[in-house]
Protein backbone atom coordinates (compact mmCIF):
# COMPACT_ATOMS: atom_id res chain seq x y z
CA UNK A 1 0.00 0.00 0.00
CA UNK A 2 1.02 3.30 -0.52
CA UNK A 3 0.09 6.94 -0.49
CA UNK A 4 0.94 9.49 -3.05
CA UNK A 5 -0.14 13.50 -3.15
CA UNK A 6 0.59 15.10 -6.45
CA UNK A 7 2.58 18.90 -6.41
CA UNK A 8 -1.02 19.49 -8.21
CA UNK A 9 -3.16 18.82 -5.50
CA UNK A 10 -0.93 19.61 -2.78
CA UNK A 11 -1.25 23.44 -4.47
CA UNK A 12 -5.10 22.70 -4.47
CA UNK A 13 -5.06 22.23 -0.50
CA UNK A 14 -2.83 24.91 0.18
CA UNK A 15 -4.79 27.07 -2.30
CA UNK A 16 -8.29 26.12 -2.21
CA UNK A 17 -8.69 24.43 0.78
CA UNK A 18 -6.35 26.99 3.08
CA UNK A 19 -4.60 24.05 4.84
CA UNK A 20 -1.24 25.29 6.18
CA UNK A 21 2.05 24.07 7.38
CA UNK A 22 2.43 21.08 9.95
CA UNK A 23 -2.27 20.01 9.34
CA UNK A 24 -2.85 16.34 9.22
CA UNK A 25 -5.32 15.14 6.62
CA UNK A 26 -7.44 12.28 7.12
CA UNK A 27 -8.00 9.74 4.26
CA UNK A 28 -11.62 7.57 4.82
CA UNK A 29 -13.53 5.75 3.33
CA UNK A 30 -17.40 6.36 3.03
CA UNK A 31 -20.79 4.86 1.81
CA UNK A 32 -22.09 6.45 -0.83
CA UNK A 33 -25.05 4.56 -2.63
CA UNK A 34 -26.23 1.05 -3.28
CA UNK A 35 -24.25 1.59 -6.92
CA UNK A 36 -20.77 -0.50 -8.06
CA UNK A 37 -18.27 0.40 -5.96
CA UNK A 38 -20.94 1.67 -3.10
CA UNK A 39 -17.57 3.49 -1.08
CA UNK A 40 -15.52 6.30 -2.08
CA UNK A 41 -12.61 8.52 -0.53
CA UNK A 42 -12.96 11.27 1.70
CA UNK A 43 -10.56 13.99 3.09
CA UNK A 44 -10.53 16.27 6.74
CA UNK A 45 -8.67 17.74 8.92
CA UNK A 46 -7.67 15.09 11.82
CA UNK A 47 -5.50 14.42 14.21
CA UNK A 48 -4.52 10.77 13.59
CA UNK A 49 -4.88 8.07 16.51
CA UNK A 50 -4.30 4.84 14.65
CA UNK A 51 -2.69 5.45 11.29
CA UNK A 52 -1.61 2.51 9.22
CA UNK A 53 -0.40 4.84 6.27
CA UNK A 54 1.20 7.89 6.15
CA UNK A 55 2.84 10.26 3.63
CA UNK A 56 4.38 13.98 3.81
CA UNK A 57 4.03 16.55 0.84
CA UNK A 58 5.21 19.69 1.53
CA UNK A 59 4.68 20.37 5.14
CA UNK A 60 1.33 18.34 5.21
CA UNK A 61 1.18 15.12 6.71
CA UNK A 62 -1.72 12.72 4.65
CA UNK A 63 -2.60 9.56 6.88
CA UNK A 64 -5.48 6.46 6.60
CA UNK A 65 -6.59 5.42 10.10
CA UNK A 66 -6.31 1.24 10.11
CA UNK A 67 -9.80 0.90 10.05
CA UNK A 68 -10.14 2.46 6.27
CA UNK A 69 -6.80 0.93 4.82
CA UNK A 70 -9.13 -2.38 3.76
CA UNK A 71 -10.23 -0.31 0.89
CA UNK A 72 -6.90 -0.11 -0.51
CA UNK A 73 -6.61 -4.02 -1.06
CA UNK A 74 -2.79 -3.58 -1.59
CA UNK A 75 -2.89 -0.68 -4.28
CA UNK A 76 -1.28 2.33 -4.66
CA UNK A 77 -3.91 5.33 -3.87
CA UNK A 78 -3.02 8.78 -5.87
CA UNK A 79 -4.48 12.00 -4.60
CA UNK A 80 -4.67 14.96 -7.26
CA UNK A 81 -6.26 17.49 -8.53
CA UNK A 82 -8.38 18.20 -11.51
CA UNK A 83 -9.39 22.04 -11.88
CA UNK A 84 -10.00 22.52 -8.24
CA UNK A 85 -11.31 19.33 -7.14
CA UNK A 86 -9.23 16.84 -5.57
CA UNK A 87 -9.44 13.20 -7.26
CA UNK A 88 -8.32 9.67 -6.45
CA UNK A 89 -7.01 7.71 -8.09
CA UNK A 90 -6.51 3.83 -6.97
CA UNK A 91 -3.67 2.07 -8.83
Amino acid sequence: MELTVTPAALDCFRQEWAFGDGEHIRVFVRYITEGDPPFAFGITRDTPSDAALTTVAGSLTFFMERKDVWFLQGNRLTIDCLGEDIVFQLL
